[in-house]
């Protein structure tokens, strides 16, 4: 028997059993599949220049991309403002995807719930699923907010979710006054960094609508982006705290997302309050932590609200001290020796592993403004970027990257690739080999492929657990990049020196 309930395997043991096994033989009579001669030789021609020239030249096909799609970061963001339930026009398959994508990341139970829309709702339009969809979720789960955004069913037959929300209220649906802030996010145009600056605009201009007084509430405003760091919102808790000033974080999901347990469940732990939110348009000022997530919300807020934005990555040690140092000049306070003290630390730290990541070539993949956050602090151990691909990338991201790497002595060799995906990494990684790869989740297959170690930094992480806990941003965060990099690096020493009187033939036990 395949399973024992008596002792329950997992499936990296289960699917080496004789049963299966015999099913994978059985398989193979029917899939009429090449000889693994054949199979060899070309997945050997595949890690050459002449496989690399064909593979940059297709356009019609995407492998893997380094990207969600809209809803994704339409969601994300929706969870972090008090008591709110995303709300999806759209097919129930999509949202599971959504829930399912975030929930193995976190391990954390992700809500959100769709409108049901399918054949009937493609031909004739999704009223009456919203209509019914709003109600029975009202009902149910007794939300504050309900977010709403789309899919692309729900965008190419032209839902007007305004309207759509009008009509909901009139027929009951919700009271006249529950705030529905809404977003189109449609998944074929942009990626998910697009879909949460849209949701976060959406809630913003909805919620603070008719709240501007005539003075300041004092308050720094505080836009996250699509940063999957838990860590990262407490760390701005703190470093303000300790500055002494009030803030509004927006959006706090960091609860929602790492929820205690309790042994009694809370649909919608933490959160910005809603009050908070809708003050958020007094604030003196707002700083965004990410640019790439958030340009339409930093548009409307000038435009609308007549505040100052700024944009602040406080990853590696010149980002976070030109972070403290806007938040001294903002709030009139002098950095607390506090933070100085952290920074020697950090700064400790790095010297004592700078000679193992120093001159050592690395590739990475992500979201832009995660990647150049990355970069900026590896080149600041003296690490030579290589090969840096951003699928979700524009020209802004691209000048100011480029900008980036030609600063440093260490980015002269690097060659940024906007546009691209994890199989043109691949080629990337065979033809021009580098120490070691930074990227998410999907990477391992590029590790065990081309034998390059990997370092997990990103989202989705879905095959270690906790490392969505750790702050990335700050003093705090330097010391944690700094960790998990020169021990992925000691690991693979390791990989390679395990043999005794062979590989391991000095005395390696310090390093």
């Amino acid at each position: 028997m395949p399973q024992n309930p008596e002792k329950i395997q997992d499936h990296v043991e289960l699917f080496h059993q004789p049963e299966y096994q015999q099913l994978f033989e059985n398989k193979k009579q029917f899939e009429n599949g090449h000889e693994p001669e054949e199979v060899q030789r070309v997945a050997e021609w595949t890690k050459g220049w002449d496989y690399r020239e064909k593979n940059f030249a297709r356009e019609a096909l995407t492998v893997n991309p380094a990207k969600g799609c809209q809803p994704l970061g339409a969601i994300f963001a929706a969870v972090g403002f008090e008591g709110t339930l995303p709300f999806v026009q759209g097919s129930q398959g999509c949202v599971a995807y959504f829930r399912t994508h975030l929930t193995r990341h976190y391990k954390e139970p992700f809500s959100g719930v769709s409108s049901s829309m399918t054949e009937d709702a493609a031909v004739f339009g999704g009223l009456q699923n919203m209509i019914d969809g709003l109600a029975n979720s009202y009902q149910l789960y007794k939300p504050k907010m309900i977010a709403v955004c789309t899919t692309c069913m729900a965008e190419v037959i032209g839902d007007d979710l305004q309207a759509f929300i009008n009509n909901s209220k009139q027929a009951g649906s919700v009271p006249q006054d529950f705030p529905v802030p809404y977003a189109h996010t449609p998944s074929f145009v942009g990626s998910h960094i697009t879909g949460y600056d849209n949701m976060m605009k959406g809630i913003l201009s909805n919620l603070t609508a008719g709240h501007k007084k005539e003075t300041s509430n004092g308050k720094i405003n505080f836009i996250p982006g699509f940063d999957t760091y838990v860590g990262n919102n407490r760390e701005i808790k703190r470093i303000a705290s300790l500055f002494g000033f009030d803030y509004t974080i927006l959006a706090d999901n960091s609860d929602y997302l790492d929820s205690p347990n309790t042994g009694e469940f809370d649909m919608y732990p933490g959160g910005t309050k809603l009050e908070d939110a809708a003050d958020s348009i007094n604030a003196k000022a707002t700083i965004a932590l990410q640019a790439h997530s958030t340009p339409k919300t930093r548009e409307y807020i000038e435009k609308e609200w007549k505040q100052p934005t700024s944009v602040s990555r406080p990853w590696g040690i010149k980002g976070t001290d030109e972070f403290l140092m806007k938040l001294s000049e903002l709030s009139g306070i002098p950095i607390p020796q506090e933070l100085e003290i952290e920074r020697g630390r950090a700064v400790d730290a790095m010297t004592d592993s700078h000679s193992w990541i120093h001159g050592k070539r690395f590739a990475i993949y992500g979201e832009p403004d995660l990647v150049y956050s990355v970069v900026g602090f590896m080149l600041e151990m003296g690490a030579e970027p290589v090969h840096v691909l951003v699928h979700n990338s524009n020209e802004v991201f691209e000048a100011e990257m480029k900008e980036l790497l030609a600063s440093s002595p260490f980015g002269q060799h690097a060659t940024v690739w906007p546009g691209k995906d994890l199989w043109h990494m691949r080629s990337l990684l065979f033809t021009e080999p580098v120490d070691f790869l930074v990227g998410n989740t999907y990477g391992k297959y590029l590790w065990r492929d081309t034998k390059i170690p990997l370092v997990r930094i990103g989202y989705p992480i879905m095959d270690r657990h906790h490392l969505h806990r750790y702050a990335t941003i700050g003093y705090q965060g330097v010391i944690n990049l700094l960790n998990w990099t020169v021990n992925t690096l000691f690991e693979e020493i390791d990989r390679n020196t395990n043999i005794p009187s062979k590989t391991d033939i000095s005395y390696d036990l310090i390093r």
